[in-house]
């Protein structure tokens, strides 16, 4: 029988099921998933579980009794080849076909890999995505091994951390002239070199990687300065790309990412997206979130239009980074900005950095410092701002600064 068929299990997926039932629909509700495995969270792949600190059944979202006792139908592990929209049917790589009345794509990102004409393809070069890639090179991580980082992005800057704690060699190059170069100031930028670096890691930025070497098995690398890594394993984090492959063959709207509407909707009003998947308009523009935070909300909201709701999805950014001993945490979006300031918290090491734009707040990074993080992410939500002024007087605390 058709009913509702949610393209994607990851955290979106899974939110918007569950979120489904809560709304009280008690029709047909599939869930589709190209792992093998149930819903799960991805952050802490990279650090806790690549770690050894935690299990593979903490990682789930939700245990196979839930769905079971939701009457969430579940095909895992069957990638989706082809929706006729027309005949509402989504076609399975098993064979399968499924009926929809209503549909949900949610099928997240994918990481940019390396051309296979570099080495992308060699044995020994990983990915951090999926719980697979992780299970994969798990046995990499001895102490001594040598590995080189490609990206200084996030990814690229999470395992550095995970390496380095764990005892192996860590070299780390970054294209860009410095690390976090797209998503952040120069002065964050400074204060996770200095921690990479303190930890060991040695760091080049500016330079590109020109080709992996090896036979069958990466052995090392060739940069395009000239200079010649061996390497024992590769990770690459050069970032991700929404996964619209599916939705673009559908004939639906794409601008970076599945086009959606303030409620959810793409361009046919019968096929919802959420997540990292979509772009959808945010305070004037369009803009696409890959976070946890935004595939929990906005899946909430397409669950509440798909059941029958008229509700706007009004976004609230926010991101973290473990690293070391040190926790990130992101408030709003820096785009644009064009004044940075930097505080120092209570504690050593504590520090954020506040983004202004045309004299209003727009973003602020804490690192280690969560009353900073509170403090600027409730101004920022409530659309207040402290003036650039005394933020900048570093004499005057934060529960004193006045907004507007």
């Amino acid at each position: 029988m058709a009913g509702i068929v949610v393209i994607g299990a990851g955290q979106a997926g899974a939110t918007l099921v569950e979120k489904l039932r809560a709304e009280g629909y008690d029709g047909t509700l599939t869930l589709v998933g190209a792992e093998p495995h149930l819903p799960y969270q991805r952050p802490p792949l990279s650090k806790k579980y690549l770690l050894g600190e935690m299990d593979v059944e903490r990682l789930y979202l939700r245990p196979q009794s839930f769905y079971d006792e939701n009457d969430v139908e579940l095909h895992l592990g069957t990638p989706v080849t082809g929706i006729d929209r027309a005949a509402r049917e989504v076609s399975l790589a098993d064979g399968t076909t499924l009926r929809y009345l209503k549909l949900a794509l949610t099928t997240g990102s994918a990481p940019r890999l390396l051309p296979e004409e570099i080495g992308g393809k060699l044995q020994g070069v990983y990915a951090v995505r999926t719980l697979s890639d992780i299970d994969a090179m798990s046995p990499e991580f001895a102490p001594g091994r040598r590995v080189l980082i490609v990206g200084g992005g996030y990814i690229g800057l999470e395992a550095a951390a995970v390496c380095a704690t764990k005892g192996l060699d860590v070299t780390l190059i970054e294209m860009a002239d410095r690390i976090l170069q797209r998503v952040a100031a120069r002065e964050t930028s400074a204060y996770f070199r200095n921690l990479h670096q303190a930890h060991g890691v040695h760091m080049m930025e500016g330079v590109g990687l020109k080709r992996l070497i090896g036979e069958a098995r990466v052995t090392g690398a060739e940069l395009n300065n000239g200079a010649h890594l061996d390497a024992d394993f590769v990770i690459v984090g050069v970032g991700i790309v929404p996964d619209q492959a599916v939705a673009e063959a559908a004939g639906l709207d794409v601008e970076n990412g599945i086009r959606v509407d303030a409620y959810g909707r793409t361009s046919d009003p019968d096929i919802f997206a959420a997540g990292d998947c979509c772009s959808f308009p945010h305070r004037g523009a369009r803009v696409r979130l890959e976070s946890v935070p935004n595939a929990i909300d906005q899946a909430e909201v397409v669950a509440t239009n798909m059941a029958g709701g008229s509700a706007e999805y009004v976004a609230k950014p926010w991101f973290w980074s473990d690293q070391y001993d040190v926790k990130l945490q992101i408030a709003g979006l820096n785009a644009g900005y064009d004044q940075v300031i930097v505080r120092a918290g209570q504690k050593p090491g504590a520090q954020s950095v506040w983004y202004f734009r045309e004299g209003r707040l727009c973003a602020v990074d804490a690192m280690n410092d969560p009353r900073a993080y509170m403090t600027g992410k409730r101004w920022l939500e409530a659309g207040l701002s402290p003036s650039a002024c005394d933020i900048g007087n570093l004499e005057m605390e934060l529960k004193a600064v006045t907004t507007a």
